[in-house]
């Protein structure tokens, strides 16, 4: 696409973004020139919470199908659009209402903890939600409680190991995290032995030993706003250098590893989101009686961040 043709259809996503009331969220994982004419770009967390006070009438979710769940779950008078229909989360799916339930007829005192990579009938069979930047606060929250996490296994595990607390964990992963290995790390931290090491939470535990610092990616936007950082290995999906750079001119940011990318984080386009506001599609829409329950457990979570 050339520059005169990119700089059109974004006039022309403007112009239909007004023309419909409608508010563009975008993930910190998303390619550059959408992360630029959103609205709003954050992590789970942020887009949340953002959802949960749009006024708009129209809001286009610019990251994969179990964000735009949420968004639609604390929304039900407006209407909610992904670009790409296929833009879903691997982790995601690896976890089933039915896998839920039995896990949890097996552990009937224990609280349940979904992160908010799951579905939204998942949601509405746990007692809580977390994203990684609370994980630690919301188990924390749960007292003495045993907590079923699910699907997060290596989430699960940092949590564990911060909090203490007896987690029975469900065995997902997410594979953009889980391709980044040791040697990565390693081999960037002798290219480059001034940079601060700063990990994803969803990562194995052998790179979050590696790492200076393990958090979310608005963590990871905070720390590198320090004076003191000049210079990171970014340990997570390789989209949120792109903000890093642009929030931090004259900042250096290695990306951890060529094998660190999303490939659904990828799908959403400019043009697909000029098509989603012209055609007022893909649509989410949650059934109204998962939607209630799956609305208290994540209402749960806002309340406690």
């Amino acid at each position: 696409m050339t520059m005169e043709q990119e700089l059109a259809i974004q006039n022309k996503i403007l112009k239909l973004k007004k023309t419909r009331n409608a508010v563009i969220l975008a993930h910190n994982y998303q390619i550059g020139e959408v992360q630029d004419i959103a609205d709003f770009v954050g992590d789970s967390l942020e887009l949340s919470q953002q959802a949960a006070r749009t006024t708009a009438d129209v809001i286009v979710f610019c990251g994969v199908h179990f964000m735009a769940e949420t968004a639609a779950i604390l929304n039900p008078t407006r209407t909610v659009l992904l670009p790409d229909a296929r833009s879903g989360c691997p982790m995601a799916d690896m976890i089933t209402v039915e896998q839920l339930k039995g896990m949890k007829a097996q552990l009937p005192k224990a609280a349940v903890v979904c992160y908010v990579n799951t579905s939204a009938a998942v949601k509405a069979e746990s007692d809580i939600c977390c994203t990684s930047a609370n994980a630690v606060k919301i188990v924390k929250s749960l007292g003495d409680r045993e907590v079923i996490f699910v699907p997060d296994q290596y989430l699960g595990q940092y949590v564990t190991a911060k909090t203490g607390k007896k987690m029975h964990l469900w065995p997902g992963y997410c594979p953009t995290h889980a391709r980044i290995m040791p040697e990565d790390i390693l081999k960037l931290k002798k290219e480059h032995p001034q940079a601060k090491v700063v990990v994803h939470p969803e990562s194995r535990p052998e790179i979050t030993a590696l790492a200076d610092e393990v958090m979310s990616t608005s963590g990871m936007l905070r720390y590198a706003g320090r004076p003191d950082v000049t210079e990171m290995i970014v340990g997570t999906e390789s989209g949120l250098i792109h903000r890093l750079s642009k929030e931090n001119p004259g900042k250096k940011f290695h990306a951890v590893s060529r094998r660190a990318i999303c490939p659904n984080m990828k799908l959403t386009t400019l043009p697909k989101i000029l098509w989603a506001l012209e055609e007022m599609e893909t649509r989410i829409i949650v059934p109204e009686d998962i939607r209630l329950k799956a609305k208290q457990v994540l209402d749960r979570m806002l309340a406690i961040v």
